[in-house]
């Protein structure tokens, strides 16, 4: 299809399918919907957070949902979450994780405060125009090995930026336990919602006529020292 073709269906329409995130990958295993991550407000919609301000930037979690189990990770291990559609949606994909503090637990922590840190972006592949890698059906990253053990939650998200000017988050939070961690200390900790702002370079650009290589939303990502 020509970029001028989806821009007008874009433009016209705002809908392709969406999407949501019930399931986790790990160890090369696919868990059932919703066993590890918090049932989101789309789980039957699909449709997306359209407001960065709006709390449910955080975790996108449904107002009434059953408890989900903790899924064991190891750090410097592969993790990643399988959509339940193609997403063909143009944009990049982000990874967060926050540390549940002491005396809390990840089945219940809410995520509230400065407590996220990125942990990887992908998806651009273009510079003058910065395409997407789009319809895949699982995306993921690595725990960073230096990360320190304990419960977390990873906040895995695909933005949509199919219509310019107007981002569709797609997002989810799964609870896991790391195990075999370091010592390392994240830092570029950031809040959910506070973390963007509409007029963020990587949000506010119109994809079929930018020039240069793409910014990526949010804080520096954490390396792992």
């Amino acid at each position: 299809m020509k970029t001028s073709a989806l821009f007008t269906l874009a433009s016209s329409s705002g809908v392709f399918a969406h999407y949501s995130f019930g399931k986790t990958i790990s160890n090369g295993v696919t868990s059932t919907e919703w066993e590890f991550v918090r049932m989101t407000t789309n789980h039957w919609s699909s449709a997306p957070v359209e407001n960065v301000s709006d709390p449910q930037i955080r975790c996108y979690e449904a107002a009434t949902r059953d408890s989900a189990k903790v899924l064991t990770v190891a750090a410097g291990s592969k993790f990643g979450f399988k959509s339940n559609n193609s997403m063909g949606h143009p944009g990049p994909i982000l990874f967060y994780m926050a540390k549940v503090p002491a005396g809390q637990d990840v089945t219940t922590w809410d995520g509230s405060g400065a407590v996220w840190f990125k942990i990887s972006q992908s998806g651009s592949i273009g510079t003058d125009y910065p395409q997407f890698e789009t319809n895949m059906s699982e995306f993921f990253t690595t725990i960073p090995a230096a990360l320190p053990s304990g419960q977390y939650l990873i906040r895995g998200e695909h933005i949509g930026l199919h219509i310019a000017g107007k981002p569709q988050f797609y997002l989810a939070c799964a609870q896991v336990s790391v195990t075999g961690g370091g010592s390392g200390r994240p830092t570029n900790l950031v809040s959910f919602p506070g973390a963007y702002s509409m007029s963020d370079p990587g949000l506010s650009l119109n994809i079929y006529s930018a020039k240069g290589p793409y910014t990526y939303p949010g804080p520096p990502l954490w390396t792992g020292r």
